[in-house]
């Protein structure tokens, strides 16, 4: 069983102190900063993970959340094990707590991309070391930290600032919600009826003064918005795509939704996109977007959140 000194998991923003994500996001800053010279894969000066394994659990497709963990182990001087879940025997009928308790006595730390939000619970309650939620069907919290990082360095403080979310309310909006409540900015949701985000994370946001506003108005949400963020309209799993589609095609991100946005307004999407579906090419591929700034930062942040999650920060 590892006996790697440890602070706790990483499941959902809403659980973790502001301060301590403004830890994190100021280290994953600092680190960024430093690795300026070195070539991509060279292991980080400090090696804080040296002789550490991170277990990474795949139940779902992935490409940036695979690479951007895998290279975070590596830089910082640890090793990653990547699994297919229907390839483990979890995906044969083991229980999850059996799995938990054995994978607890092999690693430091486990990663999981998993379909069901209970599943992760419950890994993260039986097992003996830090779960990191990379997605579930309730939130995505490790995008979001990108995200912020990649706001704070091309708009500077997050406080006050508007933002406006166009579409699905997903896992991804659940936990921009759950972000605007820590970090003190107003967030305005455009969301189609039918779409809207999680009614607990809506009554956690209020139960806690968030300045969260829900509407079916797409031009309302983005006026004076400095930050425009949209995902993709059909997910893995998603059902009655056609019907998907036909509700969410007023909620496309374009030029018409962006002119009534601020004068520096920016643009964000976790990626995968569809040019033309959730928004246009002109947008993501003209010079309000940075999608790609926000998809490298997801190394950044998760370097460190593992090293949070391990009591290296």
């Amino acid at each position: 069983m590892s006996d790697v000194s440890v602070n706790s998991h990483f499941i959902d923003l809403k659980d973790i102190p502001a301060d301590l994500l403004r830890h994190i996001l100021d280290t994953a800053k600092k680190w960024k900063q430093a690795r300026r010279g070195l070539a991509k894969g060279q292991v980080d000066p400090a090696a804080p993970l040296s002789g550490h394994a991170l277990a990474m659990i795949f139940e779902k497709s992935s490409t940036r959340t695979r690479i951007s963990f895998q290279m975070a182990m590596q830089q910082l001087g640890g090793t990653s094990i990547v699994m297919q879940g229907n390839n483990m025997q979890l995906g044969r009928g083991e229980t999850v707590a059996d799995t938990a308790k054995v994978m607890s006595r092999y690693v430091d730390a486990i990663m999981i991309r998993a379909k069901s939000h209970d599943a992760l619970v419950e890994l993260a309650t039986e097992g003996t070391v830090p779960v990191i939620n990379a997605l579930t069907n309730k939130s995505h919290p490790c995008q979001l930290m990108a995200d912020l990082l990649t706001i704070e360095e091309h708009l500077g403080s997050l406080a006050g600032r508007k933002m406006a979310w166009y579409g699905d309310g997903n896992n991804v909006a659940n936990s921009l919600i759950e972000a605007a409540v820590k970090f003190d900015f107003p967030l305005m949701l455009a969301c189609p009826d039918g779409y809207t985000p999680s009614k607990k994370v809506m009554k956690w946001a209020k139960d806690n003064s968030g300045d969260i506003t829900l509407t079916t108005d797409p031009e309302a949400a983005s006026v004076g918005a400095e930050v425009v963020i949209t995902d993709t309209w059909v997910s893995m799993g998603d059902k009655n795509i056609d019907a998907r589609m036909k509700d969410l095609e007023p909620y496309q991100v374009n030029a018409g939704i962006m002119s009534k946005a601020a004068k520096n307004a920016i643009f964000l999407h976790c990626l995968p996109a569809h040019r033309g579906e959730e928004v246009t090419a002109d947008i993501i591929d003209g010079p309000q977007s940075v999608i790609f700034d926000e998809a490298e930062n997801r190394l950044h942040v998760q370097k460190a959140i593992i090293a949070w999650c391990l009591g290296k920060i």
